[in-house]
């Protein structure tokens, strides 16, 4: 995946509020590669939601900081 379409894909995804679960999908088209699994209103939700998947690697969570920049963990 490129940098540039990841980024992308990431800014698109990350929600306004709360805490976005993403799933990465390594065959589909470059630019189409980043989903949404859930939607949690609490951080530690979505971080219970990842540890319980088979490959927890392969997702991540997106949401917005305090000063409005799209961050990930």
């Amino acid at each position: 995946m490129s940098t540039d379409s990841y980024a992308e894909e990431k800014k698109k995804l990350t929600p306004e509020s709360g805490f976005d679960l993403i799933g990465i999908d390594y065959f589909a088209e470059p630019g189409n590669q980043l989903y949404l699994v859930e939607h949690f209103e609490m951080y530690q939700d979505a971080l219970k939601a990842k540890k319980d998947r088979k490959n927890p690697d392969e997702y991540f969570i997106l949401y917005k900081g305090s000063s409005g920049e799209n961050l990930s963990r």
